[in-house]
């Protein structure tokens, strides 16, 4: 089913794309190859590992195997519409409902046989202990072997140095399950197409900072976090470059001066999976979200001649991984450097990180006279949805604003 499903979507995409070649068309290329990525995943002809948000996807790649975290699954069951049916498997095999969606869906997708069987398991103790113990469990479900990367949230020598050691133990465990080892000239290679994206990438969202910002309020949701699985490849740079073409092109035809920008906004942590008309809700009301927490590059460049430092290095970077303070200390930046009104932070329901750091990141926020509006929802179970609640409080919010 799921196959079938990444298939239809590549083809149809191929479609779209094949009957306008000289388009503009960033998202759908960038949706085109996550649908192959998840085509590659169910296809049973490629080595799998599935993994934590933070794992190194560009060293794996270049290892040969095909790597996801699990949570964009997740994301895609709630985005279908498909969800309820695994969290009802989850929640009856003793999951509570109190835990974090994203993490009982795929469980469920796991109990009910739909997701495809790894070849092995890398946890990563960064972004959330949650994350960790789910990917645990389908260990001990597939009967797989796993192998653990600590992520440190203070970024010293001696913390770098302990990842880095961890970082290179894993590779010798991957080659130990794949029977290849890595290959340094094909890993440089991976490193080099990632430093050639990540400039890319800063390219981007400085052009979103133009005010008014060329973005709206879809172009750029949850790209932070799901791009680092194309990052080492070729595709991926292709990527960044059709995003980069896109916003110059706004820029150039004068869109970003008609698209009724009244109001700039930041949204903390990730997008609302589940169809629900935010986008749609802030776009009638003059409202764009310019920059997104996790739409930023926190890490130095790639070095091919310490790989593994450098890697390490980049995971300790990342907003997943910091301390509270140092989080909010990044947005605080973003705000100032996009020069935003407001901030939307959706509590994730479920999600101890996100949620129990709300207070802080308010007053963090508020410190630089930034306006936080703090929506108690669950980013992938629409079950207990108060779309009402929810409109109200967005606009009173927006008319706060203005």
């Amino acid at each position: 089913m799921m196959y079938e499903h990444f298939d239809n979507a590549v083809k149809g995409i191929k479609e779209k794309l094949n009957n306008d070649p000289e388009g503009i068309n960033a998202r759908k290329k960038y949706v085109l190859e996550l649908s192959r990525l998840g085509r590659k995943l169910y296809s049973k002809d490629e080595t799998i590992a599935w993994c934590g948000v933070t794992a190194p996807f560009d060293l794996l790649s270049a290892m040969g195997v095909t790597s996801c975290f699990v949570e964009f699954v997740g994301a895609m069951l709630a985005s279908t519409q498909t969800a309820g049916y695994f969290f009802e498997e989850a929640e009856d095999s003793g999951f509570a409902t109190d835990s974090c969606a994203y993490h009982r869906a795929v469980m469920g997708a796991v109990l009910k046989n739909a997701m495809p069987k790894p070849d092995f398991i890398i946890g990563t103790s960064s972004p959330c202990t949650a994350g960790l113990a789910i990917v645990e469990n389908f260990a001990h479900q597939y009967k797989k072997d796993f192998f653990v990367l600590n992520v440190p949230q203070n970024y010293t020598k001696d913390a770098i140095k302990f990842l880095a050691a961890q970082v290179e133990e894993m590779t010798l465990f991957v080659s130990d399950h794949t029977q290849r080892p890595l290959s340094m000239e094909k890993l440089g290679m991976a490193l080099e197409n990632f430093n050639r994206s990540s400039q890319l990438l800063k390219d981007i969202y400085d052009l979103a900072k133009t005010k008014p910002s060329p973005v709206d309020n879809r172009l750029l949701r949850d790209f932070g976090v799901v791009m680092p699985l194309l990052m080492g490849t070729k595709a991926g740079v292709d990527i960044c470059q059709a995003f980069k073409d896109e916003l110059n092109h706004r820029i150039a035809t004068g869109w970003h001066h008609v698209s009724k920008e009244k109001t700039r906004l930041m949204w903390i942590q990730n997008r609302i999976q589940h169809p629900f008309p935010m986008d749609e809700m802030l776009d009638d009301l003059g409202a764009k979200i310019v920059v997104d927490e996790l739409n930023n590059v926190t890490w130095e460049p790639m070095d091919p001649d310490n790989p593994f430092e450098s890697i390490a290095k980049r995971m300790i970077s990342i907003p997943f991984s910091m301390d509270t303070s140092e989080r909010i200390r990044l947005m605080q930046n973003l705000a100032q450097d996009y020069q935003i009104d407001g901030a939307i932070n959706p509590c994730h329901w479920g999600c101890r990180q996100g949620t129990g750091a709300r207070g802080l990141i308010s007053k963090g926020m508020q410190d630089i006279n930034v306006p936080v509006l703090n929506l108690e929802i669950d980013c992938v179970d629409s079950r207990n949805l108060s779309k009402g609640q929810i409109e109200t409080r967005v606009e009173a919010f927006m008319e706060m604003l203005s």
